[in-house]
């Protein structure tokens, strides 16, 4: 893939791969109603204090979003730099992280 500005354990960046793999062409594919419901649904769900998203679900949907990147790009190329940096952003969304941040939730 592509280089991430902050480093996940390999485990991560391998089951990212593997997911962005098998979830490409369904994306890039993607209308805009269809990105809008996958990022809505993810933030309503990261957001929820009553859900916490296993491993696979949170990247599942990080890595989505950052594959609807390549499409934007492609359908508006004078945005490649912009659609670049926010497919690296979404790909170093960490899982740990998010775990930290369900943590501060419940208190």
């Amino acid at each position: 893939m592509h280089a991430q500005a902050k480093k996940l354990p390999i485990n991560d960046q391998l089951l990212q791969d593997s997911i962005y793999k098998s979830n490409k062409k369904k994306v890039l594919n993607f209308s805009m109603k269809d990105f809008d419901a996958l990022f809505f649904d993810f933030f309503n769900r990261k957001n929820d204090p009553n859900i916490v998203l296993t491993k696979v679900e949170f990247y599942s949907y990080t890595v989505q979003i950052a594959a609807f990147s390549d499409r934007l790009a492609s359908l508006y190329p004078d945005q490649k730099q912009v659609a670049a940096q926010n497919k690296e952003t979404w790909l170093s969304e960490s899982y740990e992280d998010y775990l930290q941040y369900k943590a501060s939730q419940k208190k």
